[in-house]
This record gives C-alpha cells, structure tokens and sequence, in this order.
C-alpha cells in the first residue's frame, strides 16, 4: 500500500520537474526516509466544513492517502480550535526548501519546527548524525517526534522552546532552516548563523527565501526562492478570515473598476503585492467570471467581480479602499519593470527588515511599516 503510493508521488515530482538535478542528495534522502513512518495515527482532512480526522487503524486507505497525496498536498497532523496548528509539510515544498538551503555533510544545521520530525531526519541523512538541532515550541509535538527519530537512528537533538529564539547552545551554525512562516525573520537567528552561513525561512503568507550571513556578521541578504504556503508561528498574533472581515452588513462603498482580474493569477504579480501590501490577502475564485476577495485581516474588505461587457463591479467595507491601494500598488510594480518572484530579495539587519527587488544595493526597497509595504531609501 505505502510503497505503491511512494512510488507515485514520486514519479507525480519527477513529471513537474519536481527534482532539484543539482540537489541529488534530496531525492536519495527522501526515498531513504518514508514520509509515513513519520505520521501520526490520526490525520484531518478538510470536508469542506471542518476538519475530520481520519484513523490509521479504521480507515488505512485513505489514511495512506492523506499521508502520499500530490506533490502539493501537504497531511494535517493536528487541529486546535477548528484550524489545522501542526502538518507533514507538502513533499515539493519541503525538496524545494532543503534544495534552496544547500546543507553539506558535516554541517552543523538548526531547524525550527521539529514537527513530525520527518524534515529534521531528511537533513540529518545529508549533514549526518549529531549533526542536526531540531526546535519544537509544543512539548507533545517534540517528545512524538524525539522518539520517532530516535527510532529511526536519525541522530537529531530534539530541544523543547521557543523557536524564535533560535538555539544558541548548539551555535555558530553552518545553516538554519525555518519550517514555518515569520513576517519578521528573528534576529537571534541571523547571530547564530556563521558568517557566510545559509538560513532558509517561509516568508509570511507566500514566498520562502535564502539569506546568506555577511563576513562581518551585522546583516543576512538573500534572494526570494519560490513559493510556500506554510503555518506561522505558534502565538503570532491572529489573522481574521474572509467571514469575520467581511461580516454581514452591507457594503459601505459600491462602484465599478477596470482592473483585469485574471492578471491577479499571475504568481509573479500576487508575489509583488504581497510585497507593497503585506497585510492584503486576495483570494481569486470564479462566479460565472472571475471575481477578487481581498481583506487585511483586520477591518476592510473588497469584493471585486468583471463583467465581460465593461468594467467589473467593486463592493468594499471598512476603513480602507483596498481596491485603490491594489491599483496603485500594480502601478508600483509596472513602473519598477515588473519584477518577478525570483528578482525580490531580503535583506535583515540588527535594527530592519527590507526587501529589495533586482539588486541589494541599487534596487527599490520596501519595508513593513504599520502593516504596510513602504518604500525606503
């Protein structure tokens, strides 16, 4: 059953591309270490409705199924409050990831988020054994996956705490690794890191990325690396969803726009909103078109619908006009040559956090400032 599944992801990875050729070691380590040993007994999957969890005992099949979906599909591990807090992460993104992170053996390597503890025992098949500190916030989290890679003959170090906090006992590290999303990458991270040193981290709601540590230690500076949907940190503070943003009276504003909605399909484009709207989510979807559902995660929210015939028509709620913020943040974007995914990068310092686009040095730069992108230096 397991080995059939394997096989198909496998070769479901192999058909997009999905190998990193100049990374060989990731797909040996991947095939030396099944995903499934690391999962837990009850899974969750999405019914549309809510969670439901699928037993490993009652249900093997579609057990299994969670655990080798696509190459995108990541298996829910554990749901607190109605949402999923814990997952063995997609397997792409997780190749993609340990290719961008480039660990040697040898390496002295800190991850953050143990998890199941399937992503620390691939790293510890490359760097090797006592090579790896793994750091898991939730104590039960740590200890299931503690015992799974000492089963496994892993060799990791599975430390309980806070992983913002980095792991200074175990430093100076030769590469770090983040398995969920910060908005700001913590600076304990980037002193612990050896200078020429590699820390790889989902930035935010989309979009991971690679910085390098400087010679002198005072700064860490990377290129965007692709797109990742991971969970954040345990205790960021809540986002609100769509429902609770957008409520139930009416909207305040009603007009009309000629925004081309299906351009917002473009990764590249929704990449740099993210960037010069930090706090914006757009969520497309079709209703007989194409149609936006935009929200800050907080009080303002638009509803953007096209119309074959004319300009489409907007409704928004709350104290900003998202939808004059998104046109002219796509304004931005087409007067700095529309930089894709891969010309944004990240600079983080002592004191800041900026991402730039096309060069460290000369290119435009952005900073969160009060939740939104703004331009500096």
């Amino acid at each position: 059953m397991f080995e059939e599944r394997r096989i198909a992801l496998a070769e479901a990875m192999a058909e997009r591309d999905g190998w990193p050729a100049d990374s060989p070691w990731v797909r040996a380590a991947v095939d030396a270490v099944p995903r499934h040993s690391f999962a837990p007994d009850t899974l969750w999957r999405w019914d549309g409705d809510s969670y439901v969890a699928v037993s490993r005992a009652t249900e093997p099949e579609q057990w299994a199924a969670e655990v080798y979906g696509g190459p995108g599909d990541p298996a829910v591990t554990q749901v607190g409050d109605g949402r999923a807090t814990s997952s063995l992460s997609c397997q792409s993104v997780v190749v993609d990831m340990l290719d961008s992170l480039m660990p040697e053996p040898g390496h002295r390597v800190l991850e953050l988020g143990t998890g199941t503890g399937w992503n620390a025992a691939l790293l510890a098949r490359r760097a090797g054994p006592g090579q790896v500190t793994s750091v898991e916030a939730d104590p039960g989290l740590a200890a299931t996956a503690r015992a799974r890679l000492e089963a496994a003959g892993a060799g990791v170090t599975v430390v309980t705490g806070d992983g913002q906090l980095g792991h200074a006992p175990g430093g100076p590290y030769d590469r770090v690794e983040s398995t969920y999303a910060v908005e700001t990458v913590p600076w304990e991270w980037v002193a612990q890191t050896r200078p020429g040193g590699r820390i790889v981290t989902p930035w935010g709601r989309m979009g991971h990325v690679a910085l390098t540590v400087a010679a002198d230690g005072l700064s860490a500076t990377g290129w965007v690396q692709g797109l990742a949907l991971f969970m954040p940190a345990r205790g960021a503070p809540a986002r609100l969803g769509w429902p609770e943003v957008r409520g139930q009276d009416p909207a305040e504003d009603e007009g009309t726009h000629t925004l081309d909605l299906t351009r917002l399909a473009d990764p590249h484009l929704l990449f740099a909103l993210r960037v010069l709207l930090p706090d914006v989510e757009i969520v497309l979807g079709d209703r007989d078109g194409p149609v936006a559902w935009v929200h800050d995660g907080r009080s303002s929210w638009a509803t953007l619908t096209a119309s074959a015939s004319g300009p489409g028509a907007a409704f928004q709620g709350g104290p900003r006009r998202l939808l004059k913020e998104i046109g002219t943040a796509v304004a931005r974007w087409e007067h700095h040559d529309r930089p894709d995914l891969y010309d944004f990068g990240m600079t983080r310092t002592p004191d800041s956090q900026y991402v730039w686009s096309h060069d460290s040095e000369t290119g435009p730069r952005w900073a969160a400032v009060a939740g939104r992108g703004q331009p500096v230096g």
